[in-house]
C-alpha cells in the first residue's frame, strides 16, 4: 500500500484565523468590505465563520492588508488516503 498525506483546508479554523488578524489589525468588517468593494458584508461574514473561503485573489488582498502569508491565513489538517498499488 501507498500511503498519501493529503492537506485539507479547515475551513472553521481558517475564518477564526481572518477573524482574530481582523480585529489584530484593528480593522471592522466594514472597513474590509470597503477594502473589497463589496456592497455588503457577507461575504466576510461568511469567511469569518467558515461558512465560505475567500477567493485566492482575495487571499492575496487579505494577506497585503493583514500584513502576513498566504499560509498563515490558511489552516491545514491532514488527510490519509490509502492507495492499493498492483
Amino acid at each position: 500500500m501507498v500511503r498519501y498525506t493529503i492537506p485539507v483546508i479547515d475551513m472553521t479554523a481558517t475564518g477564526k484565523n481572518i477573524t482574530r488578524m481582523r480585529i489584530d489589525a484593528g480593522l471592522t468588517v466594514r472597513d474590509l468590505q470597503d477594502v473589497f468593494g463589496f456592497s455588503t458584508p457577507q461575504a466576510i461574514y461568511k469567511w469569518q465563520r467558515g461558512a465560505a473561503l475567500p477567493t485566492v485573489d482575495n487571499l492575496v488582498v487579505l494577506a497585503a492588508v493583514f500584513g502576513v502569508a498566504l499560509d498563515e491565513i490558511i489552516v491545514c489538517r491532514t488527510s490519509f488516503r490509502w492507495i492499493v498499488s498492483a
